[in-house]
């Protein structure tokens, strides 16, 4: 998994992992979520990636469109 770069210092996501049709979530909590097209949606999740890897706004994006929306919990 690649380290989230928290640009704002107060970031819920430690780390991400981008595939395919699917985003995994590292939180700070240590907990791991995969979120994927189909169960988020494929415009939310390229969103998720976008803002992955620019290290900025992926826990408020996550808070407001896809919290619930994850496929498993990975850990």
């Amino acid at each position: 998994m690649e380290r989230y770069l928290n640009h704002s210092g107060s970031s819920g996501v430690a780390a991400y992992q981008i595939g395919e049709d699917y985003i995994w979530v590292q939180f700070t909590s240590g907990s791991i979520y995969e979120y994927t097209y189909s169960s988020a949606g494929t415009r939310n999740i390229e969103e998720m990636k976008s803002l992955a890897n620019s290290g900025s706004g992926l826990n408020s994006f996550i808070m407001k469109n896809v919290r619930n929306k994850y496929s498993r919990k990975i850990q």
